[in-house]
């Protein structure tokens, strides 16, 4: 990168045949190879073959997402009484870290035996966030499973809400329309036609939003006009636990996850339209990946109700999710 200097490409394997692909270029993860129920193995997320396709992709296929995933209002919060101003990068809304967040930045590497540690130093000021934050996340292969542990502190008070963008298929092609989809949640937060919340938790009985068994996405996606929700986890404490499962039934692939975080954000492809071309040259078409992606809620720094997102000197944010095959 002309700017930012040389970018690597790691690989991490498991000897089950279990593999993860990630670049140092937003953390992304490249490819995901897991075997299906006949020991196939098969590349289970969405990406590009080329640098230069993550560097100009707007649709975050696989990175990591800061300062602070989703959407915020306006572009506008409010942290002891000054008002910050972040760019609007999404209609009249800020989303995942601006113009230039987490995800287009190139982070520091180091390995350790089935670890990959990245590191990177967000400046005072960066996409408009106030204060100079080290963040860190370590991608840990195991034997079916893949584990990412956040941390990040700071030297004057800001937000923070960190997750991964990967769009998921795990039968690997087609839509994922026939995936079924389990959320351990009974309410979610519902949203305006800008997709920013409102502020009420709703309960998901009597709505499409209702995955509290197991139900094919396409069901009622129709109803629902596309899922992009923040779904509420239930008995939320920090502590890791069961958040979501997604089973595809032609492969036999399943993925549950875990998570410490409150809410899970459910993406159903909707705002792909064929005009990325990614790995194999396969054209991205609407809904041919979803996104689930443990984090904070939406806009949660302008809604007191919400779990907060500020993180001060002395703290250190914590988010651990697994991803197990």
């Amino acid at each position: 990168m002309p700017e930012e200097g040389e970018v690597y490409l790691y690989t991490l394997k498991h000897q089950s045949g279990f593999e993860v692909s990630i670049t140092t270029y937003g953390g992304a993860i490249c490819s995901l190879k897991t075997p299906d129920r006949n020991g196939n193995l098969g590349d289970i997320v969405l990406g590009f073959e080329s640098l230069d396709d993550y560097a100009t992709n707007p649709r975050y296929f696989g990175p990591l997402i800061g300062r602070h995933a989703n959407r915020i209002a306006r572009g506008r919060f409010s942290l002891n009484g000054v008002e910050y101003r972040l760019p609007c990068n999404n209609g009249p809304n800020h989303l995942h870290g601006g113009f230039k967040g987490f995800d287009k930045r190139v982070w520091n590497a180091s390995e350790s035996g089935n670890v990959l540690h990245l590191t990177y130093f967000s400046e005072d000021g960066e996409e408009g966030y106030p204060g100079n934050v080290t963040a860190s996340v370590d991608y840990t292969l195991l034997d079916n499973e893949l584990r990412v542990d956040y941390r990040a502190t700071t030297d004057r008070d800001t937000i923070v809400n960190l997750t991964n963008h990967s769009y998921f298929n795990l039968r690997g092609v087609g839509t994922i329309l026939d995936h079924e989809l389990t959320l351990n949640a009974d309410a979610f937060t519902p949203v305006s036609e800008d997709l920013i919340p409102t502020g009420e938790l709703k309960p998901v009985e009597g709505t499409p939003m209702d995955f509290r068994r197991a139900k094919a996405i396409g069901s009622d996606l129709e109803r629902a006009g596309g899922y992009d929700h923040n779904f509420v986890l239930n008995d939320w404490d920090g502590s890791l636990r069961f958040a979501a499962r997604l089973f595809e039934p032609l492969s036999g692939r399943a993925l549950e996850i875990l998570t410490t975080e409150p809410g899970m954000q459910f993406y159903s492809g909707n705002f792909l339209d064929g005009s990325f071309i990614g790995k194999n040259g396969v054209a991205y078409e609407k809904y041919t990946g979803l996104c689930l992606e443990p984090q904070h809620f939406p806009d949660t720094p302008n809604h007191p109700n919400f779990p907060s997102t500020v993180l001060r000197p002395g703290e250190e944010y914590k988010h651990t999710s697994i991803y197990r095959f």
